[in-house]
């Protein structure tokens, strides 16, 4: 196997997961705000309003506009997650609420590094490979990159907010590609989603890798 010119990853769920669950977040946070609520439930009602909701991109809106299309997004995706748990209407100010939620998310409390991603990028760059993060995330990942010690590794981040479409798009991976002048034969991708990652960046030629993560609190390394 020849080696790439460039190697893109997927972030969340390949580079680092939320510690524990989202739904325990969630319910931590909202127990701040008087709101006593099963982990396990929101877990559930999360999946489902996240699963359920459109992807996470916003063609044709101006650059400006962006950060406020992804809060509205989120803060249906968390409104309908507590609803569904039957107890939203516990929230004396769930606008308050959500604001400390959505900023909480840009922090490094809620997410673990996987612990072979520091040595395995540390190769990568030693080897001169460049790395580039292709995901379906809002703009806080250039945040919380910085706050787990990871965006010094990365010579692109292509988020799907910012191009207007998101994987398995083929323009999410054609913008990517875009930023290193390299074709799709001389990349790798790495992803944890079937049908996003490996589905999507096979369909454009790259070498595509689908990757099995096992979030467990066993593996979770402390950030650098």
């Amino acid at each position: 196997m020849s080696q790439p010119q460039v190697i893109f990853l997927d972030a969340v769920g390949t580079l680092f997961g939320v510690r524990g669950s989202v739904g325990q977040v969630y319910s931590d946070l909202a127990q701040q705000f008087g709101v006593m609520v099963n982990p396990a439930i929101l877990d559930r009602t999360f999946l489902e309003s996240f699963r359920g909701a459109p992807a996470m991109a916003f063609p044709g809106v101006s650059p400006a506009d962006v950060p406020d299309r992804e809060y509205a997004w989120w803060w249906a995706i968390a409104a309908q997650t507590f609803q569904q748990a039957g107890v939203y209407s516990q929230f004396k100010d769930f606008e308050a609420f959500f604001a400390i939620l959505y900023d909480h998310f840009t922090t490094a409390a809620p997410w673990f590094v996987y612990p072979d991603i520091y040595a395995a990028l540390s190769h990568w760059r030693q080897q001169n490979i460049e790395l580039g993060i292709i995901s379906n995330f809002d703009s806080r990942l250039y945040a919380v990159l910085t706050a787990l010690h990871l965006s010094e590794y990365f010579s692109s981040v292509t988020i799907s907010t910012e191009v207007g479409a998101a994987k398995p798009d083929a323009k999410m991976f054609e913008t990517a590609l875009a930023k290193h002048d390299c074709a799709p034969e001389a990349a790798w991708h790495i992803g944890d989603s079937l049908r996003e990652d490996y589905e999507g960046a096979k369909a454009v030629g790259l070498r595509s890798i689908l990757l099995q993560r096992e979030a467990t609190p066993a593996s979770q390394t402390p950030v650098r």
